[in-house]
């Protein structure tokens, strides 16, 4: 652990100043993603042995089966269930779930969204700094006696560069994963809705 700080330490000394916020902002995409990756395990695994059943409920139109299934669901997906089992348009019902759930299924993208373009140019940022440390040395009247001094600055160059790019993969990857857990979501939301149109609506006039 010692050798790890050392390095770490090395790092930042460096890349300079830039160094910091790069890695905040891979320390905080490392702890989204895993918060992520816990909210859609459980998402999935709450519906995912259910949704087949759940759809022919629907497609029946046996309220009493769907409330069933989504009676121990705590997903969207139960709630929009239960929802359409009360009857009335199943489209403008899905809209409104849909709205409701999306700040949970969308959460924390516009974070990795910003990660993945900041990132890069906060790498580009420390690669001028250094480039430019490295002109004011070749540009002083002084006589530069130790090379290192100038290779000081391109090091600084790099490392910000490469760390950049890194920091944007970490985001990115996550990101993807994200948006097309909600895609999916979004997809089984409107195949609830199609399956469920008119079928309770009918159900409830003709219990009336």
């Amino acid at each position: 652990m010692s050798e790890l700080f050392e390095r770490l330490g090395e790092l930042v000394d460096r890349g300079g100043v830039v160094v910091w916020p790069l890695l905040l902002m891979s320390i905080l995409s490392i702890a989204l993603s895993f918060e992520r990756g816990v909210f859609w395990w459980r998402i999935n695994a709450s519906i995912n042995g259910r949704f087949e059943g759940l759809m022919k409920a629907l497609r029946r139109g046996d309220a009493a089966e769907v409330r069933s299934i989504a009676r121990d669901d705590g997903s969207p997906f139960g709630e929009l269930a239960d929802r359409l089992a009360e009857g009335g348009d199943a489209e403008s019902i899905s809209i409104e779930v849909v709205e409701q759930a999306r700040p949970r299924i969308e959460r924390y993208m516009l974070v990795f969204s910003t990660i993945i373009t900041a990132a890069p140019m906060l790498g580009i940022l420390g690669t001028v700094l250094g480039i430019i440390r490295s002109f004011e040395l070749l540009g002083a009247q002084e006589t530069i006696t130790d090379p290192r001094d100038i290779s000081g600055g391109i090091a600084e160059a790099l490392i910000t560069t490469a760390l950049g790019l890194v920091v944007a993969l970490l985001a990115l990857v996550p990101y993807t994963a994200c948006r097309g857990q909600v895609e999916r979501a979004l997809g089984r939301f409107e195949a609830m809705a199609a399956a469920a149109r008119g079928q309770f609506t009918r159900q409830n006039k003709s219990d009336s």
